[in-house]
């Protein structure tokens, strides 16, 4: 496959020690060596070299300072001949050195363009390729596990026995219905029951690791509520461990949403600090009660924060009954004053949901809160670095699709349906699962993937 020859900047913008500008294609060589000075030609240096030189313009003015990596074909990410060239990071020497090397006829690479060569040169699969910008994004350890094995291929070696196994019962359905004088009927129906339940229960196991591996991925939308001056925001910053919302005594201080990610024992938690929900006729105030309100319907995780040293009001009972039912954690905060609240009312109103007594002020409780929010999803099993985690919503579609499709393949050889009507649901399994490496899929939803990777990448 031919293509032209791009560039982009591959760090981040900004002052640094070193930006890198990478270039891939094949004039990739030729293009940086015109603007090169340095003690050898690059067309002559050996592959997977870095020599120290000197950026020149068309009048000989030296611009920059570089070193510059070579690596030619096959033997880099793209598979097309790649060069590196490392300068002084800053906006105005990059972009410089940057449109140095376009002024030599490369263009501008588009988002995710060199992930998208490497995989449409056979470098990568397209769930190694969508791994990539996972990796980028891990907010977590071990989100960045799961990003790194599906990098190296793990869930692509799964979905490639899968589909071999699918293979092979094809070729028995076509010996059967061939070679009917041979009456392997029989056997070839015990191999489909057999085979096409391995496979189910193998895209079972993915699918049960969906939503933790959605969730290392995307992280959990936490949603912290309660009443005004409860400690919302205290708790904000404690889990933060710095200053990232106001606390005062004043009921209502916090009028807007507020969004931080934070890691709790590996959970990446997107962190929403809601304005205190209580009827209140301050018209701003109010917009934020409703956003509140709003946020608590969307949470993955809901913390309802009580106070120690308070009665049970008719708004925190109401809480209670709204968050019942939802994936919610009970915390009484304030436990450095004199109780006041009635836990067992809080219990009995809680139902089966955890509760948790924490003084944010003293720093006490926030350990057992972590190891909630965990147990609460992921009870010890994430632990595990042998599983292999689905965590991409396309993946997850696809696998659901394809257990059902393998589970009418059952259905209809114990049905006694004819071994030619059961082929056509292994083809559409082995179709499905090749759709999640990219063996079939369009243009335009390769297009939309890597559109959503940085113009470096």
């Amino acid at each position: 496959m031919d293509f032209d020859t791009i560039a982009a900047i591959a760090t981040p913008l900004g002052e640094g020690g070193i930006a890198i500008i990478r270039v891939s294609g094949p004039d990739a060589v030729e293009a940086v060596d015109k603007i090169f000075k340095g003690r050898k030609s690059l067309s002559t240096v050996d592959s997977h070299t870095i020599h120290y030189g000197h950026l020149v313009d068309e009048s000989g003015e030296v611009l920059e300072e570089v070193m510059v990596s070579v690596m030619r074909a096959p033997r880099t990410f793209t598979r097309e001949d790649v060069v590196e060239v490392n300068c002084h990071g800053g906006i105005v020497s990059v972009k410089r050195v940057l449109d140095l090397v376009l002024a030599q006829g490369v263009r501008m690479a588009e988002p995710g363009e060199f992930t998208k060569r490497a995989f449409l040169n056979g470098r990568i699969d397209l769930s190694q390729a969508e791994a990539v910008i996972d990796l980028i994004r891990a907010k977590t350890d071990r989100a960045m596990k799961v990003a790194v094995n599906q990098v190296q291929g793990k869930l692509s070696k799964l979905i490639g026995q899968l589909r071999h196994q699918l293979i092979e019962l094809m070729a028995h359905i076509e010996v059967t219905i061939d070679y009917p004088e041979h009456d392997v009927d029989e056997v070839t129906r015990n191999l489909l029951s057999e085979k096409s339940r391995w496979v189910q229960d193998e895209i079972g196991k993915l699918l049960r690791t969906a939503k933790q591996g959605k969730i290392l991925r995307e992280g959990l939308s936490t949603v912290i509520v309660g009443r005004p001056n409860v400690g919302k925001s205290s708790l904000l910053n404690s889990l933060l461990q710095e200053v990232k919302a106001i606390v005062t005594d004043i009921p209502g201080t916090t009028r807007d949403i507020i969004e931080e990610y934070v890691n709790v024992r590996g959970v990446p938690l997107r962190l929403v600090d809601t304005a205190g929900i209580r009827e209140t006729e301050d018209i701003v105030e109010r917009i934020g009660v409703e956003r509140s309100r709003e946020m608590l319907s969307q949470a993955d995780l809901v913390l309802l924060v009580l106070n120690f040293g308070e009665k049970l009001t008719e708004e925190d009972r109401n809480l209670l009954t709204v968050v019942k039912p939802m994936n919610a954690i009970i915390i009484v905060n304030k436990t450095d004053l004199p109780q006041k609240i009635d836990l067992d009312e809080v219990r009995n109103l809680a139902g089966d949901l955890p509760l948790v007594t924490i003084s944010v002020k003293e720093e006490k409780g926030i350990e057992q809160l972590e190891e909630a929010i965990s147990s609460l999803f992921f009870a010890g099993s994430v632990q595990s670095d042998d599983l292999t985690y689905v965590s991409n919503a396309r993946h997850i579609q696809l696998l659901n699709e394809a257990h059902r499709t393998i589970g009418e393949a059952i259905d209809a050889v114990e049905s006694g349906l004819p071994v030619d009507m059961v082929a056509f649901d292994i083809r559409r399994t082995w179709e499905l699962l090749g759709e999640v490496v990219g063996d079939a899929v369009s243009d335009d939803l390769v297009s939309q993937i890597f559109s959503q990777f940085c113009l470096g990448k």
